[in-house]
């Protein structure tokens, strides 16, 4: 096995070419996924005692794995939350492996950190937070939101500890019925309650009921989440009345924005988060809706001190690292080793600026009140709510949940688009999430076509 030499040159030299053909192609492919049989039949057996080699490798992937891989960057990807990276971003992730920069510590990646707390900057200022936020970009909105009830909870117990409280019998959380489901994740691996608080007739969670979950709660409430920009309908929480209740009972307030807080960078739609510069922490994920390749999410404190307290992990040969004053990003959440993955967005805000980013949200929101309005003047398609943001879900009348799948399935072996159903108030309905600046009004018109 070598790592450098001629092999090693040709090796690097053919995965680049693959990546480069992949990232410049003209027509991103769709693709399918493909059953574990027909997998084992086409690739074979490609981890053998021997090795295949490099160029076998590769084009087992790019044959065979690749095209059983559906393309979240395709523009008719307009299921669950697609992926639209810039160019930049792309090609700058492969630096970011092949620099082999560990993003951990301050002491071993500090160009990296740095890079990234730039834009953790940018964001916390975007959100109104104060300028002593800081925070880390983890994997995903999961370890976000996990990460961020565990400081909360944590500076629960301190307090209650420094003013020489007894310890609730069980601990509890708030939120809305339409909460990710990482929220409740999150409460299962710390062994605490959800309090569920019901949304008013637009679907948001509003003040008046969290007040009332709180005081019905059986366990000590820690915290409360907000949403800003539900993932199966892109609903914005009413966070300033949220906001208001938390602090008058001296609750955290976290907001999840994972798909949606993008949107208050566009000028449209920053009065819907009003309230968000109150949070004690939020988080939104740049692979989403800011054109970052997966997988990045940036949490943010309004206190970074009481993460470090929270996560900061002990050990001997840590002690060099946890015994500086450095700034360093595993001490912000649940991991120790990390990768900077901060870094692509840095790039590509550094190249393209924001104004562009702005324009292209605020985009893709203009396209989504279009397709609703378009929706509205079809007959036999039927409109589920306005949208705040850039989903849209609409029905099909007359339609069963089987009849949303077979069309679903037909789109995709067509290879015309992905576009699953989903549900609403135990209806089956179906939804376009609307990211990519690839995504005409004319891509879907023609997909609303097969609705007839």
């Amino acid at each position: 096995m070598h790592t450098v030499g001629p092999d090693a040159e040709a090796l690097v030299a053919d995965v680049f070419d693959y990546a480069r053909r992949r990232a410049l192609h003209p027509s991103v492919p769709l693709d399918r996924p493909q059953s574990p049989a027909d997998l084992r039949r086409l690739a074979g057996d490609s981890i053998r005692a021997e090795g295949i080699g490099a160029r076998r490798a590769l084009g087992v992937f790019e044959h065979v794995l690749a095209p059983a891989c559906i393309s979240t960057d395709h523009p008719a990807y307009l299921s669950f939350i697609p992926s639209a990276p810039t160019k930049a971003a792309l090609a700058f992730d492969v630096v970011v492996s092949a620099s082999a920069v560990y993003g951990g510590s301050w002491m071993e990646g500090a160009g990296a950190v740095f890079a990234e707390n730039e834009v953790l900057a940018w964001l916390a200022s975007e959100f109104g937070l104060p300028a002593s936020a800081g925070g880390v970009f983890v994997q995903g909105g999961t370890i976000g939101n996990l990460s961020a009830l565990v400081a909360a909870r944590e500076q629960a117990r301190r307090r209650r500890r420094d003013e020489g409280e007894r310890m609730p019998e069980r601990w509890a959380v708030v939120c809305s019925a339409e909460a990710h489901s990482s929220i409740a994740s999150a409460a299962a691996v710390m062994d605490v309650d959800v309090v569920p608080a019901p949304v008013d007739d637009e679907g948001r969670l509003r003040g008046e009921a969290v007040a009332a979950a709180i005081a019905q709660a059986a366990g000590e409430v820690f915290a409360v989440v907000a949403t800003a920009g539900t993932t199966n309908l892109g609903i914005v929480d009413d966070i300033a009345s949220v906001a208001a209740v938390a602090r008058a009972h001296g609750v955290w307030l976290h907001v999840d924005g994972a798909y949606g807080l993008a949107a208050m960078l566009a000028p449209t739609t920053r009065h819907l988060f009003a309230g968000v510069e109150l949070a004690d922490s939020v988080i939104v994920d740049p692979h989403k809706w800011l054109f970052a390749p997966f997988d990045a999410c940036a949490l943010l404190y309004r206190e970074p001190p009481v993460a470090f307290a929270a996560h900061t992990q002990k050990a001997g040969y840590l002690d060099t690292l946890t015994e500086s004053a450095d700034w360093n990003p595993s001490d912000l959440a649940i991991q120790l080793t990390r990768r900077a993955r901060g870094l692509p967005l840095w790039f590509s805000l550094a190249v393209h600026g924001t104004e562009a980013y702005r324009h292209a949200i605020d985009d893709a929101v203009a396209r989504a009140r279009r397709v609703a309005d378009e929706i509205r003047r079809r007959p036999g398609l039927q409109l589920v709510r306005e949208p705040d943001l850039s989903v849209v879900a609409f029905r099909r009348e007359g339609w069963t949940r089987d009849d949303y799948q077979a069309w679903s399935d037909r789109l995709l072996e067509e290879q015309r688009a992905f576009v699953v159903p989903s549900s609403h108030d135990g209806e089956p309905i179906l939804r376009f999430a609307i990211i990519s600046p690839l995504t005409t009004d004319a891509i879907l018109w023609e997909i609303l076509d097969t609705l007839r």
